[in-house]
Parts: structure tokens; C-alpha cells; sequence
């Protein structure tokens, strides 16, 4: 078995879970969340067992409770139906998701067409768009490059969903430059470290492997994504699972080596069990493959923090993921 790293957890995840957890913790059962805190059915599941009541919209919220935005972020008008039904919010947006919104709101301000690469109905991409409704056009694919319509050629920029992939998204950017010879680029790179890291880490194992298996939910748009990139590596075959029940071992018949890798929002746990059932079948020498060490931290959001300094507890923060980038 090839075992990519990284994998897994990246910070803003671990961030938004540890952020239920707490709240949990420091305020009692229930501690409702809008949509799923991250895109993972094991870490939904374990949450609503402690207590956590997962909602689709603030009105399904009893008014003056306590709702945690998850950290796919949400659009201005869901943060206005909080404060209308007197909700008290803790946001556990992923740091890097708010970073795009502030690029949104002001290219938006400089009254800039946003062309934002994403998948329309993915939650990430309904806040982003909402901050600026009538700037943002959503781009689903390169496909779709022939369609867009702006209003001047000229105050163009592109915006992306954190979690595409690497590959597509330049392909869709350098369709739209061809179109638009005077697109502009974000300030910073949108797809965030994490989607990066992991996918240059299935590059580098998939050309190997017989048969990737990717440890992730179907609504996972990185877990997705690392499928589509181990194929395009060189994977034989590459499937992707919630965990490791799901696994058909027919998909071993004729397989000499197999990788293995996790989307952002899957815990080790689940890694774990797919190792051992690879184990079960033969597959119990274990080579890891690493192309990046990772060690980022994000501190809980700040209204958790500050109940949690006033109970005069210490606000812990999520994981540990870097920026450091080692030689393939």
C-alpha cells in the first residue's frame, strides 16, 4: 500500500469541528448547525450524537438559540435572518473561505464582473455569490467558458471555490484568458493549501497504483476531486468511499498496489479502517508517500473564544497544518 500525505483533516475542518465540540462542551445539548459543519457523514453523525441538531436554513432554528455557520460560510442574507430571529451565531467559516468573500465584496465595490469557478449548489459557492449578487457569475467548468457574458472585457476577474481542482480550474482560467485577454487574477491563490497538497500527493503515488482509494463523502468536492485526479495520474482505477465497509473486494482482483489518501474533511479514524481491511486482504506493508508536511493553525472563532475566556476556559485552537512544501 501507498499511504498519501498528506491527507485527512486540514485546519479549517479541524477548526469548525473542534468549534461543535466545544460549543457542546461549554454550552449543553442542543447546539444547532446550518447544513453540515464539514462535508464528512462519520463526523455528522458523531456530532449529532453528542447533542448537535443539523438544520438546512436559520428559520428551522428556534429564535434566540445558539447556530454554528459551517465552514463552507454562508451569504450576507443568511447572516441577516440569524440577527432577524435573534440567533446567537458562532461562525466557523474557514479562514480561507472569508478570504474570498473579501475579495468578492471588493472587486465587487470596484464594480468588477466576478467570474467565480465553482459548482453552483455547493454551499461554499452560494455564500461567496451572495456577497455580490450582481457581479458574480458562477462558471462550472472550462465547457462553460463560451457562454460567460460580461459588460466591460476590460474589469474582469477571476474568484474560485477552495476545494477544485488544481488542473481544471487552470484550464478554465486559461479558456477565459483567451476570452478575455485582460482577466485579472486574484490577489492570493483561492483553492486552498490543503486541496493542493493533497492532490500533488495523489499525483505522485497514482502512476504506482493498480487502484487508488480515496476515504471521503459523495458531497465532498475535494474527496471528488482526488478520484478524478488519481485517474488523471495514471491510477488504473481509483474509487472513492465513506468508509471502509463500502469497499468491494472485487476491486483488488489483479491488484499488486493500492493508495490510499483522504479528502480535508475525513478523520484518521476512517483511514485506519480501510488500512486494516487492505491489511485483511493482503495489502499489509504500508510505504508513505509524502509531499508535503503541513502545520497551520486557526483559533477557534471569536465568539466561542470569548465565552470560553470568560468561563475562564482556554480556548484551544483546531489543528496543526503547515505551508512547507518538501521535494517530490
Amino acid at each position: 500500500m501507498l499511504l498519501a500525505a498528506p491527507r485527512g483533516y486540514c485546519a479549517g475542518v479541524d477548526r469548525a469541528v473542534v468549534a461543535v465540540e466545544k460549543a457542546l462542551d461549554h454550552y449543553g445539548a442542543p447546539v444547532y448547525v446550518r447544513k453540515e459543519i464539514v462535508h464528512n457523514k462519520h463526523v455528522v453523525e458523531t456530532l449529532a450524537a453528542r447533542g448537535a441538531v443539523f438544520v438546512e436554513e436559520t428559520d428551522e432554528v428556534p429564535e434566540g438559540a445558539r447556530v454554528v455557520f459551517s465552514a463552507h460560510g454562508v451569504s450576507p442574507a443568511v447572516r441577516a435572518s440569524a440577527v432577524e430571529r435573534s440567533l446567537q451565531t458562532i461562525d466557523a467559516t474557514c479562514p480561507l473561505v472569508t478570504k474570498v468573500h473579501k475579495e468578492a465584496v471588493r472587486f465587487a465595490s470596484d464594480d468588477f464582473d466576478i467570474l467565480l469557478i465553482g459548482h453552483d449548489g455547493h454551499e461554499e459557492v452560494e455564500g461567496t455569490a451572495g456577497e455580490a449578487p450582481d457581479h458574480i457569475q458562477v462558471v462550472n467548468s472550462p465547457a462553460e467558458v463560451d457562454r460567460v457574458v460580461v459588460r466591460d472585457p476590460e474589469k474582469v476577474v477571476w474568484l474560485s471555490q477552495t476545494t477544485l481542482s488544481v488542473d481544471e480550474t487552470m484550464e478554465t482560467v486559461r479558456r477565459l484568458r483567451e476570452k478575455f485577454p485582460s482577466l485579472q487574477d486574484p490577489p492570493s491563490d483561492d483553492i486552498c493549501y490543503a486541496t493542493q497538497n493533497r492532490q500533488v500527493a495523489v499525483k505522485k503515488l497514482a502512476p504506482s497504483c493498480d487502484l487508488v482509494v480515496v476515504v471521503g463523502s459523495a458531497n465532498s468536492s475535494n474527496s471528488v476531486r482526488l478520484v478524478e485526479v488519481a485517474l488523471d495520474a495514471g491510477a488504473t482505477a481509483s474509487y472513492r468511499i465513506d468508509r471502509a465497509a463500502e469497499m468491494d473486494p472485487a476491486w483488488l482482483d489483479g491488484v499488486r498496489t493500492v493508495g490510499v489518501t483522504s479528502g480535508a474533511s475525513v478523520p484518521e479514524i476512517l483511514v485506519r479502517d480501510v488500512l486494516d481491511t487492505l491489511a485483511a486482504h493482503g495489502f499489509d506493508t504500508v510505504e508513505e508517500v509524502r509531499t508535503a508536511t503541513e502545520d497551520l493553525m486557526f483559533s477557534l472563532p471569536r465568539e466561542l473564544r470569548a465565552d470560553l475566556k470568560a468561563a475562564g476556559a482556554a480556548p484551544a485552537r483546531g489543528g496543526r497544518r503547515s505551508l512547507t512544501v518538501e521535494p517530490v
